[in-house]
């Protein structure tokens, strides 16, 4: 029968609260919807784990929910369980095969491609993949793999039958970051997230199992609508009656553009916010993240001088809880091996739903030798092909990638715009590639609005990120354009106060006039 892996439940029953039986917890979290159950007990006689064994198997048969055994043949042989789960160090899975009966679920725990590949060629029935996230439910005998580094090890899974969950610190509050950024570039995806302290040390596990459950499915069914959509045509001509459109909905709902920014370019990036209609807070204390998630349009994380960490890890993890677009801007990335490691944390703590950066910053980021950066500047001719450059990381990193520069290029890792407005004056003023990103933010908070009061979705959706960071780059590069060519900028000292007013008298039918878009399929 096919077995169902969504809520898989790891025991523990060191970590159950005080109070509460192991039965009892178990118990409840089959009937919040826990899929599959497997028994771990590293540190028991046989006679004990036997028990324990037997009086699970007992109720997992209630519910009709398979039990696996973590390591120990005999015992699954002992109480008849469905299967057993093996670590790289425990018996070679070719002779578990054969002391088991010919139906029995054989699973692997993976760290690396070589376990994948080795699980592939033992005809494993799944892998467990991780750990994802940092965990203190047992000592780490391998290195956490981050949201990010799932995704390459579900490719090697494309044209099998093996099944893979993620396991290693999955909670309710990562849940959605775990399964929307465990996806390989293909679309593979994991089929469930293994739990283990989340539901045993909850005082509440009938709660919690549901919950976990509820999300799970919930993601699930919104990946399967998404997929079977029509992927949008976009053409030069209706990208610009986009962003157009856009600048309408800006100037009609004024969002709340919240910025965790560079301190060099706050007050730019503020006054260039306010020019195209909205509104900016620049909060940066953690204790203020939750509430803000609740009003804001737009979440824009720039870490040029990456003194707001904390700040900016609970301000992407709660504005990924109400769905909202996240614009992440990783100044100087390549310049120090603290910016790589900061960056790493944060996009594994949270989904962005636009990456913007020049070409030393992504270069970093895609951890290509093609450019180099020089401080938070990139040197070099660039990319050899920025088209597809641009496709494959926004593929990866599943979100949108705004590559900027004298040409600018955009993907959603199908489509690609190139956009060709700009002055190289915006190269000679402090902040200009912060502003950047603030019109994206201002932009995609746009777009997450005409997408949830156009559909009305059941759950609250991004709406068009490709769109909104077009527009974001095409308001800067116009109004650089306009500002440029007044007749009272003598420099960059008199063009930086034009650009704000520029911004500020951008209007949509100049966009429709002056922007230079070619679409690439």
């Amino acid at each position: 029968m096919p077995i169902d892996y969504s809520l898989y439940l790891v025991t523990g029953r060191d970590l159950l609260p005080e109070g509460t039986t192991y039965i009892k917890s178990l118990e409840e979290s089959l009937r919040g919807g826990v899929t599959v159950v497997q028994v771990r007990e590293k540190n028991v006689d046989t006679l004990e784990f036997l028990e324990i064994a037997r009086q699970s198997k007992a109720l997992c048969d209630k519910y009709q929910v398979p039990l696996i055994i973590n390591d120990r043949v005999d015992i699954a042989l002992a109480v008849n369980a469905d299967g057993v789960h093996l670590g790289q160090t425990d018996m070679p899975v070719h002779i578990a095969r054969s002391l088991l009966p010919p139906n029995a679920i054989i699973g692997v725990s993976c760290n690396n491609l070589e376990h994948v590949q080795q699980a592939i060629r033992d005809r494993v029935d799944y892998i467990g993949i991780g750990p994802v996230w940092p965990t203190s439910t047992k000592k780490l005998a391998n290195p956490v793999i981050g949201v990010r580094g799932v995704g390459s090890l579900l490719a090697a899974l494309d044209g099998t039958t093996v099944k893979a969950v993620a396991i290693g610190g999955v909670k309710s509050d990562n849940l959605l970051r775990t399964l929307h950024g465990s996806m390989s570039p293909s679309g593979h995806k994991l089929d469930g997230i293994a739990v283990v302290s989340e539901i045993v040390a909850s005082h509440e596990p009938y709660a919690i199992s549901r919950t976990l459950r509820e999300t799970y499915t919930a993601w699930d069914a919104c990946t399967a609508e998404q997929k079977a959509k029509p992927s949008i045509a976009y053409t030069a001509e209706n990208t610009k009656a986009g962003v157009a459109n856009l600048m309408g909905i800006i100037q009609t709902t004024n969002p709340l553009i919240h910025q965790i920014t560079n301190v060099v370019a706050t007050n730019q990036s503020a006054n260039a916010t306010l020019a195209l209609g909205a509104s900016p807070i620049m909060a940066t204390a953690p204790e203020e993240m939750e509430d803000l998630s609740r009003v804001l349009g737009a979440l824009l994380i720039n870490f040029g001088t990456v003194t707001d960490k904390a700040g900016m890890i609970l301000a992407g993890k709660y504005a990924n809880c109400e769905r909202k677009p996240i614009v992440f801007d990783p100044v100087g990335v390549g310049a120090t091996q603290f910016r790589r490691e900061t960056a790493a944390q944060l996009l594994n703590t949270w989904q962005a739903s636009v990456i913007k950066g020049n070409a030393g910053e992504l270069g970093a980021l895609a951890e290509s030798q093609e450019v180099k950066a020089k401080g938070v500047d990139s040197v070099g001719s660039g990319f050899a092909d920025p088209a597809n450059f641009v496709k494959n990381l926004a593929r990866r990193e599943r979100c949108v990638i705004a590559l900027t520069g004298k040409t600018d290029w955009v993907s959603d890792g199908t489509t690609v715009v190139k956009l060709d407005n700009g002055h190289e004056l915006l190269g000679n003023i402090t902040g200009s590639g912060c502003m950047v990103g603030t019109c994206i933010a201002t932009f995609c908070a746009a777009a997450f609005t005409q997408a949830n009061t156009e559909s009305k979705p059941s759950m609250p959706v991004r709406g068009d990120m490709l769109l909104g960071a077009v527009g974001g780059i095409l308001a800067l590069t116009i109004a650089g354009e306009a500002a440029a060519n007044r007749s009272d900028v003598r420099g960059s000292g008199t063009f930086l106060p034009a650009l704000i007013d520029e911004l500020y008298n951008l209007r949509p039918e100049t966009v429709l006039e002056k922007a230079r878009i070619q679409v690439i399929s």
